[in-house]
């Protein structure tokens, strides 16, 4: 009697410890920008993945467990990431991992995840996988199979759609893993349409002062001037452009900083006319199943925490990669890296930011880039540019919502 109370005890015990097991949280973990150069973007990012959490929790949670974030600040230094995802890994013992926010932060995360096989979906990077060939890797933002030609190529969609055509171009970007790439694809797209190089720069990322190079642009009056940065630098650009006063044809494609509705308000009217890339914007053309409920949510938040508080070009992107994660686990049925990671590859996701389909070294299938361009901005009051009106977009065709002022010098105000 006393070996079958033992017996019974034991099991009792094993069942208590199976259910504990169960209610506990599974830990997902990244690193984010909440301070530095990229914190703006980050903050923004990290609001909309806690109304995910928050949302899925609601719904009880994946697997039948609660989820948890986890994360740390990177300060936007790549040299920190590598430490943060060990930590996550080692010490926090999170169950799944996501990628930081932006192409300079995720590439050093790379090697950890790789030598580990972990699944790794991560946000908005460009073109980190052509050096790495990870069959693990899953990017969200839309740029397509060739994701650093893609990138400009609707910049200079509209450049040809022009009469008569530019003829020369000059580069300026920053010595940074993402503005190598974005330039290395502008230049191939401008080849393509037989635009000569007149001028090619890149400077430090630590670069304060851009009125020399913009002085030096200005020497060989270039018909299209195309330059890849980060958000520091591309406020340090914009406003050299209006000091020297250049005035080329067309001016931006690959600025990231812009999007960011502080640095908008920051610039104001010197944004007009520089027409540039962007991930998504709250016009008729791109209201995906969902996404404007989230903006609202979002935008019903973000004054309290003082982050952005329009959230047009992080949120949608910053919400999607965990729905795509989360459809994952739950298709799946479990945390094995090797399912989540064959099924991320073969399924169309449905997500705020629209239908995401991943090709085979893990960016979207298929492009869908915009190409905006700033009209209209009068003084710095942000209710602006929550009008379509204020950031027209101009490519991919399907998304279109307004016409180019073409040359740059007929949007100056």
């Amino acid at each position: 009697m006393q070996r079958i109370w033992g017996l019974g005890t034991l099991f009792l015990a094993l069942a208590w410890a199976v259910a504990a097991h169960a209610a506990d949280p599974i830990k997902i973990g990244f690193s984010m920008a909440l301070t530095g150069g990229l914190a703006p973007n980050g903050k923004s990012a990290l609001l909309a993945m806690q109304i995910w959490e928050s949302d899925i929790n609601a719904k009880g949670g994946l697997l039948g467990r609660p989820v948890k974030l986890v994360y740390y600040d990177d300060q936007s230094q790549p040299n920190t990431v590598p430490a943060i995802y060990t930590k996550l890994l080692d010490i926090d013992k999170c169950d799944l991992v996501v990628g930081p926010y932006a192409t300079a932060q995720i590439a050093p995360a790379m090697p950890i995840v790789m030598q580990r096989h972990l699944a790794f979906i991560t946000l908005l990077g460009l073109a980190v996988n052509d050096q790495f060939h990870y069959d693990g890797y899953f990017q969200i933002a839309p740029s397509g199979p060739h994701a650093a030609a893609d990138f400009s190529k609707g910049f200079f969609q509209v450049a040809e759609q022009q009469n008569p055509k530019p003829k020369t171009i000059a580069y300026a970007y920053a010595d940074q893993e993402y503005s190598h790439a974005a330039e290395e694809g502008a230049v191939a797209n401008a080849k393509s349409l037989g635009l000569k190089t007149v001028y090619e720069k890149s400077y430090p990322p630590t670069t304060t002062d851009f009125t020399p190079i913009v002085r030096a642009i200005k020497a060989v009056d270039p018909d299209i001037l195309l330059i890849a940065s980060y958000p520091p630098d591309s406020v340090g650009m914009v406003r050299a452009i209006h000091e020297v006063d250049i005035q080329p044809k067309m001016v931006g494609g690959a600025m990231v900083g812009l999007q960011s509705t502080a640095i908008k308000v920051q610039l104001g009217p010197l944004l007009n006319g520089i027409i540039n890339y962007d991930f998504w914007l709250p016009g008729k053309t791109m209201e995906f199943p969902g996404v404007m409920e989230l903006i609202k949510r979002y935008q019903a938040k973000a004054e309290a925490q003082g982050v952005d508080p329009l959230g047009y070009y992080m949120v949608p992107f910053a919400y999607a990669y965990l729905q795509v994660l989360g459809d994952a686990v739950e298709a799946t049925k479990g945390l094995d890296q090797e399912k989540l990671i064959a099924y991320m590859h073969k399924t169309t996701f449905k997500t705020v930011a629209g239908d995401v389909k991943f090709g085979a070294d893990g960016e979207w299938a298929e492009s869908r880039m915009l190409d905006v361009q700033y009209q209209h901005v009068v003084g710095n009051d942000v209710a602006q540019f929550r009008n379509p009106k204020s950031t027209v977009i101009l490519t991919p065709a399907k998304y279109k919502d307004g016409k180019v002022i073409y040359p740059y010098v007929d949007a100056l105000n």
